[in-house]
């Protein structure tokens, strides 16, 4: 699921730039909602379970504050991509910010499964 997530930010990244290309505003209902319903339910999932694995696990360099903020951050993010007038500087170090905590989780995991652990 992880993985899903950091694609639902290359996803973002690149929606935003042919958003700004395309000079068009999104039909609500027909792409930013669904699409925000989807990703919004994902990420809650992925921020449970890995709340879940911090508080069983301990990894070293992931703490449930930096989830709950990534959560915060990808699903305003994931709705912002579709408008051009999103803030490109902002918008560009909240994907960047979401990749670095998301990998960080990925890299824990790949390390616990390495030792033996459960893994998410």
């Amino acid at each position: 699921m992880t993985e899903k997530l950091l694609e639902i930010c290359d996803e973002c990244s690149v929606r935003h730039s042919d958003m700004r290309k395309e000079n068009r505003d999104p039909d609500f209902y027909k792409e930013v909602k669904p699409y925000a319903d989807y990703t919004h339910q994902m990420i809650d999932e992925w921020d449970e379970l890995v709340q879940q694995w911090i508080r069983t696990s301990r990894p070293k360099y992931v703490r449930p504050i930096q989830i709950s903020t990534l959560n915060d951050l990808m699903k305003q993010f994931t709705v912002q991509s579709f408008y051009q007038k999103t803030g490109k500087k902002r918008f560009v170090q909240s994907i960047q910010s979401a990749n670095y905590t998301l990998n960080t989780v990925r890299i824990a995991l790949e390390k616990e499964k390495e030792e033996g652990g459960d893994g998410n």
